[in-house]
């Protein structure tokens, strides 16, 4: 154990078992023979190893401030940069943090990629969100100009001071050479459910419910720019189209939205209709999903939601849902003829496009058979689990067992071309 190559990784958004997409990489980790580390938010108080991994030791730190505007996000940043670089030296001195891999946001952390680059560590940066358009979708007015100079300045130091980085879709590594990184140290890693996660095999047949309810299901965060509110009052209006029995919205997730989501159900008087999970574990996601007719991925097709891979979109493919989503470049490329597109993600249209589905049975079932297809032949974590372990792979060879085969020449994955072999992607 104490030979084995170290990867500590670094989050300041999610406590470290809330980020599916980091749990995933932890365990591919674990499988290739490393070690690691997350240092992260604090979330259950009792975990000192993540859920579901071998070893992966937990470095919780406790969040004092949660951003709501500027001054206050420039506090809670502040105070994660803090303590992520104090326990990322700790790291250090105690003979670990062979390589590390920060996930934004936010992108402040380039002062620590200097530093480790600087005592010749390699530092991973795994892309989650544009930063700048995040900041622009949040907002309603125009965007403060010296706030997105300053939001690019950031992206753009994030993305030159990383040894390699790591981005969840072609758009993505698009936008990681246009600022100048060099397309050889760009690997694509989607996001997505592995299929050990996934409790149907084969072409899942459409779920008979017990009451006779059709479920229409959001699965994810409820930000902002999320636009969860939409699903609410597309269900106000399909009330409208088809009453009130024989279907139900089911909207599983949490976030800083909540709250107003909460009382526009009841304002609206949709109790009946629209229920509220909170947040699930991977079990009861899995559940939920199974037991839906159709899914809703309601993000508007802002610059932002047009170049990013909602991760919700494949755990829905991923059981065969058919989807309803604003159109948008990255959501075709996932979905292609497993989604039914609206334009604009107004709630009329999202309204007529579920009505029109629960009513189709045939399309449903076509649609499920194609979002599976995709999923198992393109979209799965089995797919992005290699290339992902072959940047440590590479990057960390001199500390691989000799016998290995990563100790040799890593072929690095020449995932951009690969992903515009393929009609769609996200």
């Amino acid at each position: 154990m104490a030979g084995k190559p170290h990867v500590t990784i670094l989050i300041a958004n999610l406590p470290a078992e809330r980020d599916r997409r980091v749990i995933r990489e932890c365990l591919t980790l674990e499988e290739k023979g490393f070690e690691v580390t997350v240092i992260a938010p604090r979330g259950d108080k009792n975990l000192r190893v993540l859920p579901g991994s071998r070893n992966t030791r937990l470095r919780p730190y406790p969040v004092k401030v949660y951003g709501s505007g500027v001054l206050t996000f420039a506090v809670e940043f502040g105070w994660s940069f803090l303590c992520i670089a104090v326990r990322l030296i700790g790291e250090i001195l105690a003979g670990r943090a062979h390589a590390v891999q920060v996930c934004n946001p936010p992108d402040v952390y380039w002062p620590l990629a200097l530093l480790l680059r600087a005592i010749g560590r390699p530092w991973v940066f795994d892309h989650h969100d544009l930063c700048p358009e995040v900041y622009i979708s949040r907002g309603d007015g125009e965007p403060n100009k010296w706030v997105l100079r300053v939001l690019n300045a950031l992206e753009w130091l994030t993305l030159r001071t990383a040894t390699e980085v790591v981005a969840t879709n072609q758009s993505f590594k698009d936008n990681a050479v246009r600022k100048g990184v060099h397309p050889d140290k760009v690997t694509v890693v989607r996001n997505g459910p592995s299929l050990k996660e996934i409790a149907v095999s084969g072409d899942p047949e459409e779920p008979v419910a017990a009451d006779g309810v059709d479920k229409i299901v959001y699965l994810g965060v409820f930000g902002p720019q999320d636009n969860v509110e939409g699903v609410v009052l597309a269900a106000d209006e399909l009330i409208r189209m088809r009453g009130r029995g024989g279907w139900r919205v089911v909207l599983a997730g949490d976030g800083e939205s909540m709250p107003s989501v909460r009382n526009l159900v009841a304002e609206r008087g949709l109790g009946d209709v629209v229920e509220l999970t909170g947040w699930l574990d991977g079990q009861a996601v899995d559940a939920v999903l199974r037991d839906a007719t159709v899914a809703v991925q309601p993000d508007l097709p802002t610059r932002m939601n047009q170049l990013s891979t909602m991760a919700k979109t494949v755990e829905y493919v991923g059981r065969g849902l058919p989807v309803v989503a604003a159109d948008g470049i990255e959501t075709r490329r996932t979905l292609g003829d497993a989604g039914a597109y609206v334009p604009n993600g107004t709630p009329e249209e999202f309204a007529a496009v579920l009505n029109e589905l629960l009513d189709d049975p045939d399309r449903r079932r076509q649609m499920r058979k194609l979002g599976r297809d995709r999923f198992l032949s393109m979209l799965s974590w089995e797919h992005q689990a290699g290339p992902y372990a072959a940047v440590f792979q590479r990057l960390l060879a001199k500390r691989l067992p000799k016998q290995a085969p990563a100790a040799g020449h890593i072929p690095r994955q020449r995932t951009g071309s690969h992903e515009d072999t393929r009609a769609d992607k996200s």
